[in-house]
């Protein structure tokens, strides 16, 4: 944290970036970052440069040209004297500003598995429930020299709230308690914040039936739903809002693996993979993707690939429960 503040002092423009279809996580961190360097060192250019946004986090602050959100600058010039931060953000492919390679430097900060290592400093904590609690607690750990702003304190908790699970989930340790609990020293509105978070539209809630009517769940337990367009289309949804219909799925006894499979708009199928007691992101790696342990995504191009997948997944929870007890 130290050589990351050290490279911050070196340069007048600084960068921040992410990986492409950016989920709370991933704008928390970028978002907050930025409002914290701004706040702390008011003489440099700080911005967020991504080449997509969530258009479902924007309750906080808008992401558009107008205000936190920049399009791309496809001039090799303006990074040549730049750091470049890329945050939550494994592998370089998924990195959602391309130009990032034509900065002076890069400093990765992430909490996926350190499977690609890039930039002068590489700062991964794989155990963290988020790279928004990784930001909160560098800001709480240099706070002579970071400030955190209220806004921050907001993007940053709403990035560890969606990546935990509301902390529910293995991630979460002492340490990311701890973290909310200086974020939460800022009075932040939590009604606000959840129901802006939590609360769906009642098309959300008639596609959510139909995914109970039309679920299957595999031999060994693998439950699954395929939401091709025409379903999206009937309840007006986003390939982005029908993919959380996946924690629809989180709660069956004995399926200790769930799938969501969905259109995306250029013909691709967007999976997104969860687990419970297991862990599912080598077979992720498998189909064009990766992640965290037990939530990972991938794509697929057709529905053979996606049988395939299913099967993937079976075969594993059918060894994971003939070689372990005490799951649920």
């Amino acid at each position: 944290m130290k050589n990351i503040i050290k490279k911050i002092k070196e340069y007048n423009k600084i960068i921040i970036t992410r990986h492409q279809r950016p989920d709370g996580d991933c704008v928390g961190a970028s978002l907050g970052l930025r409002e914290i360097l701004k706040a702390s060192f008011k003489d440099k250019e700080v911005k967020v440069l991504a080449d997509d946004f969530a258009e479902g986090l924007n309750f906080i602050d808008y992401e558009d040209n107008n205000t936190c959100f920049t399009n791309i600058v496809y001039d090799e010039n303006y990074y040549k004297d730049c750091l470049c931060i890329v945050v939550d953000t494994a592998n370089t492919a998924r990195i959602s500003n391309k130009m990032y390679t034509f900065a002076k430097e890069i400093i990765k900060i992430d909490h996926h598995p350190n499977v690609e290592p890039y930039g002068v400093i590489n700062w991964v904590e794989d155990e963290r429930s988020s790279v928004c609690e990784m930001i909160a607690h560098f800001a709480k750990e240099n706070r002579e020299e970071l400030v955190l702003t209220e806004k921050a304190a907001k993007l940053l908790f709403m990035g560890m709230v969606t990546d935990s699970g509301r902390f529910r989930f293995s991630s979460t340790s002492p340490e990311t308690l701890k973290c909310a609990a200086y974020l939460l020293e800022k009075n932040l509105d939590l009604e606000t914040l959840y129901a802006n978070l939590y609360l769906k539209d009642y098309s959300s809630f008639k596609l959510q039936s139909e995914v109970y009517k039309k679920m299957k769940i595999s031999k060994n337990g693998v439950a699954y739903i395929y939401i091709p367009k025409a379903m999206q289309d009937k309840y007006g949804l986003t390939p982005n809002e029908a993919s959380l219909m996946v924690s629809s799925l989180d709660s069956i006894k004995g399926s200790l693996i769930w799938i969501a499979f969905i259109d995306n708009v250029d013909g691709s199928i967007r999976v997104r993979l969860r687990s419970r007691f297991l862990d599912i992101n080598d077979i992720a790696v498998n189909y064009n993707g990766g992640g965290h342990g037990r939530a990972s995504g991938a794509t697929v191009y057709n529905l053979k690939e996606m049988r395939k997948l299913i099967n993937d997944c079976d075969k594993k929870l059918k060894k994971f429960k003939e070689e372990n007890t005490g799951w649920l």
